[in-house]
């Protein structure tokens, strides 16, 4: 199979021209503008590389094969290895503002950018935190993204911090979102395993907002509290939820990381303790 811009041979079973970029995978038709082009079998091509998701859905990792000259971009400290010949560079991008929106929104203030160079080079990068990695290629669509979950993308693709809400900020809880935007490869994770939601026009749906991963930019959202009345939503154990309306989909993750440093707070170490200040509950 040929691209049908610049001539370029496609590698059997993918969906992006490697010297161009344009989308080339017709056996599918075009995408729907409310669908999200998720990789189910982990694999692909994209602009200069191609990409592999290993060790689903607990352990997850991403393997990218740069062309000579070509790079991908990743949220800093996913990397976990990578060829002699990757050159790794970290920068402010969009400068000292940009760079203090993402500290603000809980991401590093530094994006590193991964360059092969004399030949094609390996890239793999995991999350933090144990759980999946889902590969969405973006057809000139927009996505949010929670913060956390960003690992890597396009060096094409749009990303900027926005705000998620006055109600998250009152909450403390999902004051920023990133929008990411363009055509290319983006790669987000998740803790836990990743549901995937589809919302039928007029469709609504909660979502707290600890489990949310990416959703369409189209999809509209407001944000609220999760029972009504102030005291019935504190002792319900829940904060601030998401309500979309649909259409559109959703991507879920199955665990919540602050609700997992919730159940291990009583364990820490406490200011003024003795010993170790380890808690333990041995249970009788």
């Amino acid at each position: 199979m040929n691209c049908p811009s610049c001539g370029n041979q496609i590698a059997e079973g993918g969906t992006f021209c490697g010297r161009c970029g344009t989308r080339v995978d017709s056996s599918q038709g075009p995408a729907s503008p409310h669908s999200i082009n998720l990789d189910t079998d982990g694999q692909g091509t994209g602009r200069g590389y191609k990409y592999e998701i290993l060790h689903q859905p607990a352990f997850s990792l991403a393997v990218l094969t740069l062309q000579a000259e070509q790079s991908i971009m990743a949220e800093a400290g996913a990397m976990v290895s990578m060829s002699a010949n990757i050159e790794l560079q970290s920068q402010m991008k969009g400068g000292l503002f940009g760079a203090l929106k993402r500290a603000a929104g809980g991401e590093s203030a530094f994006v590193s950018t991964f360059t092969a160079h004399g030949g094609p080079g390996e890239v793999t990068l995991a999350p933090g935190a144990p759980g999946d990695i889902a590969a969405i290629e973006l057809n000139n669509q927009s996505f949010f993204v929670q913060s956390s979950s960003y690992l890597a993308g396009d060096a094409s693709l749009t990303v900027d911090t926005k705000w998620g809400g006055a109600k998250s900020f009152f909450a403390g809880e999902g004051l920023f979102v990133l929008m990411v935007q363009g055509q290319g490869l983006l790669l987000v994770s998740s803790f836990g395993a990743i549901h995937r939601k589809t919302l039928q026009a007029g469709e609504r749906y909660v979502v707290d907002t600890g489990h949310l991963v990416a959703w369409e930019g189209t999809t509209q959202y407001t944000l609220r509290k999760a029972a009504a009345g102030f005291f019935r939503s504190m002792v319900s154990g829940e904060g601030i939820v998401a309500e979309f309306t649909g259409p559109g989909e959703l991507l879920i993750q199955t665990r919540n990381l602050a609700a997992l440093a919730g159940l291990l707070k009583p364990f820490f170490p406490t200011q003024g303790s003795g010993g170790s200040g380890f808690k333990i509950n041995l249970g009788g």
